[in-house]
């Protein structure tokens, strides 16, 4: 099998040296290492590489917002106009506005798919949120460097780590402990219903300012 080095192949392919070590380290056609840590390319990946030589760069700007229940419409109404205004004041063209209404936890909301589904078809360029949190609860830089494999920037136009409201923060962790409790004593068991309860009255004292000790019973069930 021949191996040609960066310089043959960046000849043969058409494109520069620099283009070549920038596929390789945005993973989109990463190259060969020789024992001397040497780049090495093969004919299969020169067809390859004419497929993404071929591609077209991303273009599309899509505006994400999302609030957790149908009670925040305006909440989302307010992130919109936001992020419209920040679009407008950058001079960005947004192309296509996506809004869920569901739970940060839930990585199955319609258009967070549909989101992903044209990030990972190469369509676009940027996406923009309020919030790191408008997008996911958790593993916010594990899509930011996914995006970022296909040419997609994440924008996030306020920085600060927890902009939710506290009944959303609250729900979410409910849910987190509704799973788990499941897992330990059976979706439908008085022990599962018992600590998602107690977690519930501890949140909603903790909102209050208020604080409560565990009962015995509760203390020994968990």
């Amino acid at each position: 099998m021949k191996l040609y080095t960066v310089s043959e192949f960046a000849e043969k392919l058409g494109v520069s040296v620099t283009t070549l070590r920038t596929w390789d380290k945005e993973g989109k056609l990463v190259a060969l290492r020789t024992p001397t840590n040497k780049r090495r390319y093969t004919e299969e990946m020169f067809y390859r590489a004419l497929g993404i030589k071929g591609r077209q760069e991303p273009e599309k700007i899509i505006l994400y917002a999302r609030a957790s229940s149908a009670g925040q419409k305006p909440d989302l109404e307010n992130q919109l106009k936001y992020l419209k205004d920040f679009a407008a004041g950058k001079g960005l063209t947004v192309d296509e506005i996506l809004t869920d209404v569901g739970s940060a936890l839930n990585y199955k909301r319609k258009n967070f798919l549909k989101l992903c589904g044209l990030v990972t078809r190469g369509e676009v360029k940027t996406v923009i949120v309020a919030h790191k949190d408008r997008l996911v609860r958790f593993g916010f830089e594990f899509f930011e460097d996914l995006f970022a494999k296909f040419g997609c920037e994440i924008l996030v136009v306020n920085k600060a780590e927890d902009m939710s409201p506290a009944q959303e923060l609250t729900e979410d962790l409910i849910s987190i402990v509704q799973h788990f409790a499941a897992k330990l004593y059976g979706q439908r068991t008085y022990r599962a219903r018992k600590l998602t309860k107690t977690v519930r009255e501890a949140l909603s004292g903790a909102a209050d300012g208020k604080t409560k000790e565990p009962a015995a019973e509760q203390k020994e069930m968990v």
